[in-house]
């Protein structure tokens, strides 16, 4: 098991989100302090409502809160452009959603190299690091299969291999087993805490399944917004 860093990767101090839904402000965070070291293996738990997505979606730079402070990797967030955004989650933030969200006329290949592309990264550079971590998950030979042609648990291991290759400083995925069997999906976390312990790559996920929680080594409850405890696990 990999040591963790003593700078975090991502920090946030008293963070609140308000929704205005109509004439009604609804809280779906309140006062959130929070730090997720380097090499952490966390899962967000808690009642649909608690506010799991939401604060994934504030991680992630796809939401902004509405008070206080969120940095990632010493950056702060909170106040960026959208064009800044961007720019953090292309480089620092890798996301694996539940949909998988495979651009569906590109290979696997191709849609584990896209985000190298967009990064820049040389041709050479980005088909070499995109095979060798299709091999690693297991799709040697489904390199040049379309998403269609590829089953549940396939796919959202072409997702894994995209948010990873990136080369980010933490990954994100947002219910992952949802759309997967048990078999399925079980695989999949197992292969992310490999890569969590043989890489050091850090997640944090949001969830409702036991089994995933059971993986975790560290489980963050939230309940109304709030953070209600968080344990580490032996």
């Amino acid at each position: 098991m990999n040591a963790v860093a003593s700078e975090p990767a991502v920090r946030l101090q008293g963070v609140s989100r308000v929704y205005q839904q109509g004439k009604v402000a609804v809280q779906a965070l309140a006062g959130i302090d929070l730090e997720i070291a380097k090499g952490d293996f966390a899962v967000l738990v808690g009642p649909s409502g608690s506010g799991k997505t939401t604060l994934l979606n504030l991680i992630g730079g796809l939401d902004t809160p509405s008070a206080g402070r969120i940095e990632v990797a010493g950056t702060e967030i909170g106040g960026m452009s959208r064009a800044q955004l961007s720019a953090v989650r292309l480089h620092k933030i890798g996301f694996v959603f539940q949909e998988f969200n495979l651009i569906p006329v590109l290979s696997a290949l191709e849609n584990v190299e896209f985000v190298m592309l967009l990064q820049g990264v040389s041709t050479a550079q980005r088909r070499a690091r995109a095979l060798g971590l299709l091999r690693e998950l297991g799709l040697e030979g489904l390199e040049h299969r379309r998403p269609n042609e590829l089953s549940g648990g396939q796919q959202q291991r072409v997702a894994v291999a995209r948010a990873i290759a990136a080369e980010p400083i933490i990954v994100l995925p947002d219910e992952p087993t949802a759309n997967l069997d048990s078999k399925a999906g079980a695989a999949l976390m197992d292969m992310m805490r490999r890569l969590n312990e043989d890489k050091g790559v850090t997640f944090v996920f949001s969830t409702h399944d036991a089994m995933v929680v059971e993986r975790a080594r560290r489980v963050i409850r939230l309940r109304d917004g709030r953070v209600e405890s968080d344990e580490r696990k032996r």
